[in-house]
């Protein structure tokens, strides 16, 4: 046992005596040490519940044979984080994430891990951390919250925002926007459409590393608590067999995840944490691998934000193994790849079929031949931008119209409420990216104050900052190389005409060369936002968005 090397032998005695000092027992001494990262705690709704799984997820340790020993994780909250300076330190927890569970877990030398994340970056980040400790592990995520009713309706985190934007427009009143606001959240869980956390919790379930359900059971079942318990047991069978992560997280399963994402219609922040993970596995993810998988992978689920149904109506119909059912059947997917049941894809996904095709469309019958997903390139952003083509309105999908220029979120956010941005504008937000942030601020505010003043089908916005998955509409993210490293974002000018060709993947500034040129001459780095602290360190080792925004040393 890797756990040898704190517990077994001579040298090892004043290691034991603090083992007893634990209260363990010999008995338990002698068993595998299972660590259970626990991302419990009292400020995200989607963590309130996860003490519940941590518990259940020892019991199934135990009844299998192991020693579970809880220790935790951080996670921020992005809606409560939305909108001011805490937004900074979203992305960033990803790698403080992926950093301290390596740590907790060398350090100790457990022998497996059980994961128990739910919201948006804890997901991705402990993911990294299992492919670099690599040791059998096996994910249990606290689960999706149930969708609110309001007026006879289902809804979600975004309609709350979106209010908001209706509120400043003067279609809706106080008392409306207070209704949604006691009723669009109404349990604990992850929020209840296809954002972030839930994409990343689904396609924890397709890259192998957790069970069925595992994206879509909602938080309040008791499903949940058993899915945990089977998570436990699953673990000391992986131990059994030595199956690690890396045999799991393999290039054919991130692929497989970037086709389901297309299918799911996940949210832009997978673009972001799928070439993450794969840059821990040694895997050089091209974020522009999403058009080639787009063009042949067609769009089944148009979940909140892009359509009306809920993580509770995807559950329903069979989960995400019945999505890769149906792609399966044009082969979409690699069925070979291996999975902590230990059994491969294919015999995981056999008999799950698709019981609600208005949920899933079924293969022949997509909302759109091509996926979720696209990435824009063209002389606006060289190394591409990311949009959620599965939640932007017909009539946008090819727009232009002259730029409305802002450093800052702030800045835009006031534009758009002060009734400044009209039809056809194309809202550019700069200097948030993941350095000059920095942090890579998510916007569902400007995005949702946009589909709220009722500009939804006729503003576009871009930003070298990322969007929540709750944003809908033509709203391009992650604009590469970013604007606080000379991007062409950077040489935008007020009025300046953009192009945006969704179908044809193109974001163009309609600028002259030799303009540009003239402008890049004359651009000036700006000071740093921030000099102290984790923030600074972070903005002097961080990447690019399309490279996932990954840490590097530079040499």
């Amino acid at each position: 046992m890797k756990s040898d090397a704190v517990r077994t032998g001579m040298q090892q005695a004043p290691h034991r005596s603090l083992f007893n000092a634990l209260g363990m027992t010999k008995e338990e001494m002698s068993k595998p040490l299972v660590g259970i990262v626990s991302s419990y705690n009292e400020i995200v709704p989607g963590h309130m519940n996860l003490d519940k799984i941590v518990n259940a997820v020892k019991l199934g340790v135990a009844m299998a044979g192991g020693t579970p020993v809880v220790f935790p994780a951080i996670a921020v909250c992005d809606g409560i984080a939305m909108g001011h300076i805490g937004m900074k330190y979203s992305l960033v927890t990803r790698d403080l994430i992926a950093d301290s569970t390596e740590a907790m877990a060398l350090a100790h030398q457990f022998d497996a891990l059980v994961m128990v994340p739910n919201c948006d970056k804890n997901v991705p980040g402990l993911l990294m951390a299992a492919a670099r400790i690599n040791v059998p592990t096996v994910f249990v995520s606290g689960g999706p919250m149930l969708a609110g009713h309001v007026k006879g309706q289902k809804r979600s985190l975004s309609s709350m925002f979106e209010a908001v934007g209706s509120y400043s427009a003067g279609t809706m009143t106080a008392e409306d926007v207070e209704e949604f606001e006691n009723k669009v959240c109404p349990t604990c869980g992850s929020c209840s459409g296809m954002y972030t956390a839930n994409s990343m919790n689904c396609l924890t379930e397709v890259l192998g590393m957790g069970l069925k359900g595992n994206g879509t059971i909602p938080a309040v079942y008791s499903e949940r608590i058993k899915l945990a318990k089977h998570a436990g047991m699953q673990v000391m069978e992986m131990y059994r067999r030595n199956i690690r992560p890396r045999d799991i997280m393999t290039k054919d399963a991130i692929m497989n995840a970037l086709t389901v994402d297309m299918a799911l219609g996940c949210s832009t922040n997978s673009m972001l944490h799928l070439p993450a993970i794969a840059h821990e596995i040694g895997f050089d993810f091209d974020i522009t691998f999403a058009n080639g998988v787009s063009a042949k992978t067609p769009n089944l689920c148009h979940l909140a934000p892009a359509g009306s149904t809920y993580m509770e109506d995807l559950n329903e119909a069979g989960g995400v193994y019945a999505v890769m059912n149906e792609l399966a059947k044009k082969d979409l997917l690699n069925l070979d790849c291996m999975t902590v049941t230990g059994k491969t894809v294919g015999e995981n996904i056999k008999n799950c079929v698709n019981l609600n095709p208005e949920v899933i469309r079924p293969i022949d019958n997509p909302y759109s031949q091509t996926g979720g997903l696209a990435v824009l390139t063209g002389n606006l952003a060289p190394d591409g931008g990311v949009v959620k083509r599965s939640a932007v309105c017909e009539e946008m999908m090819v727009h232009e119209g002259p730029a409305r220029v802002f450093d800052c979120e702030e800045d835009a956010i006031a534009a758009i409420k002060g009734g400044k941005i009209v039809a056809g504008d194309v809202v550019v937000i700069r200097y948030e990216g993941p350095k000059g942030g920095p942090g890579m601020r998510e916007m569902l505010n400007p995005t949702s104050a946009i589909a709220g003043m009722g500009l939804g089908s006729s503003v576009a916005l871009i930003t070298d900052g990322r969007f929540s998955g709750a944003s809908r509409g033509a709203s391009i993210g992650h604009i590469s190389p970013e604007a606080a490293v000379g991007g062409p974002i950077a040489l935008v000018e007020e009025g300046d005409l953009i192009r945006i060709n969704i179908p044809e993947t193109k974001l163009e500034l309609v600028v002259s060369d030799e303009e540009l040129e003239r402008r890049r001459a004359n651009w000036q780095p700006r000071e740093p936002k921030v000099t102290t602290g984790y923030l600074a360190r972070y903005a002097s080792m961080v990447t690019s968005g399309n490279r996932g925004a990954v840490l590097e040393i530079k040499k």
